[in-house]
């Protein structure tokens, strides 16, 4: 026991180096004048408050700050910033709404962090061609509520109200991925600021089309880069239709494996569901609290349907009749508006329902996606791996697609108690490469799971990474020390 409280005690003090060390000298004067030259004095800070807000995502990762905070205001701006900092060879950090889990904005090697959130206007709505064209401070809300009389909407939602060009260089998904796709299936183009100042549009400057052929795959490369590779100025988007109808649904089960199962089994039943949530009874019941829910704290599934009035009736129906079959002993649903923002909002609150179940702690959230067949055994197991480990964690996910996060809640001041979380979120990552899924469904690797990536695509495909890394960054300015 001795032994592995030392080894705690060992992990801890690197982990706490690690996420404050790493800073180069701070910028010198003379160059924090040049980028005020660009954007102008107002919107350039090196304020200690200023600076440690931008450090920090809402991750475990302790705050790593910025040299300084700059906020362009357009495209060119952004370009004359970073072929500053290229030529003279600091980091470029990109921030948006920090609300990401993986550390993605630290400055772990210091550098200038580029807020891009008063670049914020929306371009370029082509309703015909059902598109649109927006800045990095446009959120995914914000969208929505311009896009409110058009008829269309903007499906991804992964939950937090986050920057579109955010979750684009993230690889964003969320509830809805399962019907509509994630950021990957919804991004048309990008404009990109390299790191030598380029600028690049990823289909050719204005295109928005459906689909083509024509060459590599640029658009997809961009998409979940984690800002490594360039720094996304606007993203040209997919947008859909606005379903004439919506039912939500709510069922609770017996047991893990009877709401896995079912999971499985509407989705192989060819129903068309737009939603399909996981909540486990720590889950419910941290929801409850903290949402105000009135929900059997069992394992529950939230459901959603999209379509005309007809067909809805009939996938609710079908959808019974799966849950019944596995043991469902409740099941509601409605067409109230208000009653789905309700129990949606609750869902989305889910991180923070988690963190109040033990106040003053840090979260973590695994982000694990597997095959669908395979969903059922990996989350079973999850559950017994948490018991062992003796964490506090929920099983929350969008199990449609095979993706579920386990929520932990842990006192990151106790080394034994982060030597087990450490352990536990390393077990769950290889369970899931082998059972041929992936480490990262939505989150990405940002700063914690470098390791799994290697793991996950092999010496081969970081090798290629790497290349593609050194062609677009070659002096490794852009996010440095994050994916690779």
């Amino acid at each position: 026991m001795a032994g592995q409280l030392r080894g705690a005690a060992r992990i801890l003090s690197s982990w706490r180096s690690y996420c404050s060390k790493g800073q180069q000298e701070k910028v010198s004067a003379d160059f924090v004048e040049a980028l005020k030259a660009v954007v102008g004095e107002p919107n350039v800070s090196t304020a200690g408050v200023v600076l440690e807000q931008h450090g920090h995502d809402e991750s475990m990762h302790r705050c790593s700050p910025p040299d300084a905070v700059v906020w362009p205001q357009n495209v060119e701006q952004v370009s004359r910033l970073a072929a500053l900092c290229y030529d003279h060879r600091i980091p470029i950090i990109p921030f948006g709404t920090g609300t990401g889990l993986e550390g993605g904005v630290n400055a772990i090697k210091g550098g200038i962090c580029f807020n891009l959130t008063r670049m914020d206007r929306i371009l370029d709505l082509s309703v015909d061609d059902f598109s649109v064209t927006v800045e990095p401070g446009v959120t995914r809300k914000a969208l929505n509520s311009y896009l409110r009389d058009t008829g269309l909407w903007f499906p991804v939602d992964p939950g937090a109200d986050a920057s579109l060009c955010g979750m684009a260089a993230t690889g964003a998904s969320g509830t809805n991925a399962v019907r509509y796709g994630t950021m990957l299936e919804n991004v048309v183009n990008l404009e990109v600021v390299l790191a030598d100042g380029q600028i690049l549009h990823t289909s050719g400057q204005g295109r928005r089309f459906q689909k083509s052929s024509a060459g590599y795959n640029l658009t997809g490369l961009f998409v979940g880069s984690e800002g490594t590779l360039g720094l996304i100025t606007t993203a040209t988007l997919r947008l859909h239709g606005i379903p004439e109808a919506t039912t939500a649904v709510v069922c609770a089960f017996p047991s893990l494996q009877a709401a896995v199962d079912s999971t499985v089994q509407i989705i192989q039943s060819g129903l068309p569901v737009a939603r399909i949530e996981f909540l486990d009874d720590v889950m419910i019941d941290a929801c409850n609290k903290y949402s105000g829910l009135t929900n059997a704290v069992t394992p529950t599934l939230f459901l959603e349907f999209h379509g005309s009035q007809k067909l809805l009736e009939e996938q609710v129906q079908r959808a019974e009749q799966i849950v019944r079959q596995n043991g469902s002993s409740h099941f509601a649903w409605s067409k109230d508006p208000e009653e789905r923002s309700r129990l949606w909002t609750a869902r989305h609150n889910a991180w923070y329902a988690a963190l109040a179940l033990r106040p003053g702690c840090k979260g973590y959230s695994t982000d694990v996606c597997v095959p669908i067949s395979r969903l059922p055994e990996i989350m079973v197991q999850a559950k017994k791996d948490l018991k062992a480990f003796g964490l506090t964690g929920a099983l929350v996910g969008h199990v449609g697609d095979g993706n579920f996060h386990c929520i932990l809640v842990f006192n990151s001041e106790d080394a034994d108690e982060y030597r087990r979380v450490m352990e536990f979120v390393e077990q769950l990552g290889r369970n899931a490469l082998a059972t041929n899924g992936t480490c990262t469904g939505e989150h990405g690797i940002g700063l914690g799971k470098r390791q799994l990536l290697k793991e996950e695509i092999g010496p081969v495909g970081i090798e290629i990474m790497r290349q593609i890394k050194s062609v677009l960054d070659p002096k490794n300015l852009m996010n440095p020390g994050k994916v690779l």
